[in-house]
């Protein structure tokens, strides 16, 4: 049996302003004549489908039709998606009776009986390869909320202890029910602890009662594979080898500009996973930083100026410029914008560095109570703090005027 696992697509994002929709659909197509050319059973797909829980009407469009296309085009394909915490949980589940007759599921959240007991049969689902013969066991658990785990008797985090609870209490269902030859597949978005997360990507980072992840002993050994949702790079999780993260398929900060993106295949034979390995995509669009280290403003304008002329505004590379400055610079980001005017680039962000003082310099640096309540001395403070070298007169000039205004202002008040 042949599966593909995938994660974190985030639909309907914009990176920095910038529309991504054809990029998503670039590696919507891409996906799709992967699964067709390995003859993939299942596909399942870990989490955070959209960016925003009230995406657009274009971001849905685009999700249900590549459900349409790949299953019309696969027969026989499986599909298993759960939600992420970026999510909306009941606008995932809402068209499961349309999809459920094309082998699509979907699990959004974590539904309970009457008498508060959770429904656990949801959440198992049987892996079924193309001839129609079961082959594995999914415990399809989506991003779980407060409420959504069982409550344990423990001294410890009871939100750890909960996961473990649930993914158990699933795992005890499964075994009462499957063959020798029969595998167990975990599907979950969370944040494991000890998991490599990305540079400036605040919507990795998910603190839940206190934890900054959860430990990978959540996932019993019995179990195996664990295909994981929410961190953007592709990663084992603890040195498991069978604990593993997609990773995203589109790049979601600049960290990730040499990052090879992808999805992972699986492959399961007798209730083991036999083979897995990543299969690289290519973005529609890469990343570019210019210049590698911080370097001043001339010599960045320099390096911007010998870029490529703009021929193809859908493949022009998003672009974050790095300048080392010494001071205040107000002109910055519109002499950059004028240098690429005309660039095959896209202009993100402008990122200023600034030298960095040793520590000896910074630990002379000693301020009583009384002079941190003068103005002059914070307003010095700061800006040496900031580039390392005296406040300038017209600067300083600027200050005493505004200090005056103020004051000026207050004695007409009174």
């Amino acid at each position: 049996m042949k599966i593909i696992h995938t994660a974190d697509w985030h639909i309907g994002q914009t990176f920095f302003g910038y529309d991504r929709f054809q990029e998503h659909q670039y590696f919507l197509d891409w996906l799709r004549e992967q699964i067709s050319t390995l003859q993939v059973d299942a596909l399942l797909v870990s989490g955070d489908i959209f960016d925003v829980a009230n995406p657009s009407a274009a971001a849905q469009r685009q999700f249900y039709r590549f459900l349409r296309q790949v299953t019309e085009r696969n027969s026989g394909l499986q599909i298993i998606v759960i939600a992420g915490n970026h999510d909306s949980a009941s606008r995932l589940e809402t068209p499961i009776p349309l999809l459920e007759d094309r082998k699509v599921y979907i699990r959004g959240s974590v539904h309970k009986y009457a008498n508060g007991q959770i429904n656990t049969d949801e959440l198992i689902i049987e892996l079924k390869d193309r001839t129609g013969k079961r082959q594995a066991w999914c415990l399809a658990v989506p991003y779980l909320r407060q409420g959504d785990y069982p409550m344990t008797e423990t001294e410890g985090d009871p939100y750890q202890a909960g996961v473990k609870a649930l993914y158990d209490t699933l795992l005890q269902q499964v075994e009462q029910q499957k063959q020798p030859e029969e595998a167990i597949i975990a599907m979950g978005h969370l944040q494991a602890a000890g998991s490599q997360l990305s540079e400036n990507d605040p919507s990795e980072r998910m603190i839940i009662g206190g934890l900054e992840g959860l430990s990978a002993n959540i996932f019993s050994p019995l179990i195996t594979y664990g295909a994981l949702g929410h961190i953007h790079r592709e990663q084992r999780v603890s040195k498991r080898e069978e604990l593993r993260y997609a990773g995203s398929p589109l790049p979601m900060s600049f960290a990730e500009e040499n990052y090879h993106h992808g999805v992972i295949l699986l492959e399961i034979k007798d209730g083991k996973l036999q083979n897995q390995q990543k299969i690289i995509f290519e973005p529609l669009v890469s990343l570019l930083r210019i210049p590698r280290q911080p370097a001043s403003l001339p010599e960045v304008l320099e390096k911007l100026a010998r870029l490529p002329e703009a021929h193809d505004p859908l493949l022009a590379p998003y672009l974050e410029v790095r300048v080392l400055l010494t001071g205040p610079e107000p002109s910055l980001r519109s002499s950059i914008e004028e240098t690429i005017r005309n660039k095959q680039v896209r202009l993100t962000r402008v990122v200023p560095f600034y030298p960095t003082a040793t520590e000896e310099k910074d630990s002379q640096v000693i301020f009583t109570t009384e002079e941190l309540g003068d103005p002059w001395k914070m307003l010095q403070l700061a800006y040496e703090r900031k580039y390392h070298q005296p406040l300038p007169d017209e600067l300083a000039a600027l200050f005493q005027e505004a200090v005056e205004e103020s004051h000026l202002r207050m004695g007409e008040k009174r």
